[in-house]
């Protein structure tokens, strides 16, 4: 049985040599917890939102898309609590000067070898404009959120919402943190799904549960199995200065168990403080009522690229076949970064054509890729490992009976279909 480090490294070797990510800055020796997504990884990204949008899309509720700023203004963060609030307990490692979160520090460290913890901001600053001065100072947001707090008299009004609805937005985020690692897990620069969803303050706990079953949901018909996922609820020494409770989505990674997304009843504070802050009103009008009021907020925030690697972790697999060992990624259809692989069973022109023709038509519903590169076995296990659902295999045959064979990733079965026939065939998947 392999170890669970064993798995990791695998999972990320692959990652990184297939083409989902890559090192930031590679030629330059790279940037500590700093990546860029490859081909394969952006697919699989881009896959990932539009199932998340989808899935919030067909809900009897209503959830309005937004997409906002990276640099707000700063009075943004000074209302949210952020210049204050947003921080973590840094210690530092007296012998070597490592500097660690108080809560992450190493095991074999001793308590006696490091220092007293002190409070570190982890918003990233920066300066608008041609001049610093502290009028010029702005931050990276560190959450999407406070967009979307911001946006919601907007919303409101443009899109006449009635409560309940929410706002959802996927978009970067950024926090300097002390000790990021374990690959794309903790880094510096993220994507967030977010969610703030705005209610009568009377329904919170309604809407509360609403939300943990519907993410918890979501993850499991991404493929994650049941028993890599847990809810978490949060203590009350736990909690953010905002949130009157929060219950985590936690995934189990190879060192443990690890965030995928929150689930925080914020009540009405950010509605409040941005009120108060900015002196507009942004209470809900009531018509049934005719009351004014401000909503409470029930806000999932799930990490993009925190599940990303989840996905990654949990539909890893390996098979003992007879002379070799078969590695995939058994990727569901919709998820999968390339859906069908094309392979001609050799270069010659007129097999080339036809899998041109095919991936033609095929191109506009699924994605597809030809893979003409090395023998069609090593092609096959190419696309295994890249997790591709299907293979279309173009052989001599096929220029007699315009028919082509279709190979299964998961079962290895091949069957022989019409090239007519080929379209409705992956129509039903």
């Amino acid at each position: 049985m392999e170890m669970p480090e064993e798995i990791f490294d695998k999972v990320v070797k692959i990652a990184q040599s297939r083409g989902f990510v890559f090192n930031a800055s590679s030629i330059y020796g790279g940037l500590r917890s700093s990546y860029d997504y490859g081909p394969l990884g952006v697919l699989l990204k881009n896959n990932i939102e539009k199932m998340w949008w989808k899935s919030i899309s067909n809900l009897e509720v209503e959830i309005y898309p937004i997409d906002t700023a990276i640099i707000q203004s700063s009075d943004v963060w000074k209302a949210s609590g952020h210049v204050g609030e947003f921080t973590d307990p840094m210690v530092d490692h007296k012998p070597t000067g490592e500097r660690f979160r108080a809560d992450q520090v190493p095991d074999h460290i001793k308590k006696e070898d490091l220092t007293e913890p002190r409070q570190f901001n982890l918003m990233f600053q920066t300066n608008i404009g041609p001049v610093e001065n502290e009028n010029s100072t702005v931050y990276l947001r560190p959450e999407t959120a406070q967009g979307i707090f911001v946006n919601f008299e907007n919303v409101l009004r443009t899109m006449r919402a009635k409560i309940p609805f929410g706002i959802g937005n996927i978009g970067k985020s950024f926090r300097n943190e002390i000790t990021p690692g374990q690959f794309i897990f903790r880094t510096r620069e993220f994507e967030q799904m977010e969610i703030e969803f705005f209610c009568d303050e009377s329904e919170e706990d309604k809407w509360f549960d609403y939300w943990i079953e519907n993410r918890l949901n979501w993850y499991k018909n991404l493929g994650i199995p049941e028993n890599k996922l847990r809810i978490r609820e949060h203590d009350e020494s736990e909690l953010a200065h905002y949130a009157k409770k929060t219950s985590d989505i936690e995934f189990e990674y190879p060192w443990g168990w690890g965030e995928l997304e929150g689930i925080a009843n914020r009540g009405n504070y950010d509605l409040n403080a941005h009120q108060e802050s900015s002196g507009k009103d942004l209470r809900y009008f009531d018509p049934n009522s005719d009351n004014k009021f401000t909503p409470s907020v029930i806000e999932p925030a799930g990490g993009l690229t925190r599940t990303l690697f989840a996905v990654l972790l949990s539909l890893y697999e390996e098979e003992e076949l007879e002379k070799e060992v078969r590695t995939l990624f058994k990727f569901k259809f919709d998820l999968a970064p390339i859906q069908i692989g094309i392979l001609p069973l050799s270069k010659k022109e007129e097999l080339i054509e036809v899998c041109n023709s095919i991936k033609s038509e095929l191109g506009p519903y699924f994605r597809t890729e030809i893979d003409v590169t090395q023998s069609i076995g090593k092609r096959y296990r190419r696309q295994d490992e890249i997790g591709t659902p299907y293979c279309i295999t173009v052989d001599f045959d096929t220029l007699e009976d315009k028919a082509v064979t279709v190979r299964d990733r998961d079962s290895m079965s091949q069957e022989r279909i019409k090239i007519e026939d080929i379209k409705s065939y992956f129509d039903n998947m």
